[in-house]
């Protein structure tokens, strides 16, 4: 089983021609509510494009904005285990998606603040305890630290993007960050991808994967590196792709699949979340994975070249 601990916000949507810039107001169009957060959209990402059970340990306020969240996570199959507070809201974000598909987001954590060190569960049957950043920082490491002494596999997806202590990176086995979020995990060193990925900081992660959009994935696991190319496709809405390739990563490494085969499946799974509108709402279905991943050509020694020339390998050096 996975638990995933972190954060759950109600979404308020509204798409425009484009975000506006500081001091600017843009006339929207349409407007939606959808549910959110980093922590509910990557447990719904390991139970639905995964496959894999899978329980949500969050905090909630007691309003109105926690219903559509708890639902969207039981159609889903997901597992709940709220902490509900009684002096704070749910969690919201307000996103602004443009014409070209890119967002801005701001989160107002709310109750996700207060999901704290003595409300993780027993960890049995436990394979991998997936986190994010948008619960307290303390809270995470705590669990962290919890997860390793148990033997429990210890996923943390560094988003939003903060410094991290050495104590927590210690405990990590699996650290997942887009390109900006390595930067800040390194201390905002300049440098390419496989540059940042030889820095001191993350010296005692084991494996670590950079999301590049677009572009596609690069790991590196035990100091060997794997690139991965992304799959084409229209991209309508791209919130909730980064938290959809976490859950489908996880998914797939909690049932034994290899690392390179799990990137694919990840990758894949956060393609499709580009063709949807809203967060929970496009994360993919396994057998529409399986479906997509069949009709895609397969990679050519050229395009993952060329993908490993942009993280900084000179050119034809991978594999």
């Amino acid at each position: 089983m996975i638990l995933v601990a972190g954060s759950s916000n109600l979404d308020f949507v509204v798409r425009a021609h484009h975000i506006p810039a500081p001091g600017e107001t843009v006339l929207g169009r349409d407007f939606k509510t959808f549910p959110g957060g980093k922590g509910a959209n990557q447990a719904v990402a390991c139970a639905r494009s995964g496959g894999a059970p899978t329980t949500l340990l969050t905090a909630m306020g007691t309003d109105s904005f926690a219903t559509p969240i708890e639902e969207s996570l039981k159609d889903a199959s997901v597992a709940l285990e709220i902490v509900r507070i009684t002096d704070q809201p749910t969690g919201t974000a307000f996103i602004c998606v443009s014409e070209d598909a890119e967002n801005a987001i701001t989160v107002a954590p709310g109750a996700n603040l207060l999901l704290l060190e003595q409300h993780l569960p027993k960890l049995h049957d436990v394979s991998h305890l997936l986190m994010q950043l948008e619960i307290p920082l303390s809270t995470v490491a705590a669990y962290a630290q919890s997860a390793r002494h148990q033997g429990v596999g210890v996923v943390l997806n560094a988003a939003p993007a903060q410094a991290l202590p050495y104590d927590l990176l210690s405990s990590v086995d699996v650290l997942v960050v887009n390109e900006g979020e390595l930067v800040t995990v390194t201390g905002g060193h300049d440098g390419t991808v496989v540059e940042c990925l030889e820095r001191y900081e993350l010296a005692n992660v084991s494996c670590i994967v950079v999301t590049l959009g677009h572009r596609g994935c690069c790991a590196r696991v035990n100091g060997q590196l794997m690139f991965q190319t992304s799959f084409p496709v229209t991209p309508v809405d791209t919130t909730a792709a980064g938290d959809t390739f976490c859950g489908a990563l996880v998914a797939a490494l909690s049932q034994g699949v290899e690392m390179r085969q799990a990137l694919a499946l990840a990758c894949a799974a956060g393609a499709l979340a580009c063709t949807r509108p809203g967060a929970q709402s496009s994360i993919p279905q396994k057998a529409e994975i399986a479906a997509f991943l069949a009709q895609q050509s397969l990679e050519t020694p050229e395009a993952v070249n060329a993908l490993a020339a942009y993280c900084g390998l000179p050119t034809g050096n991978y594999p």
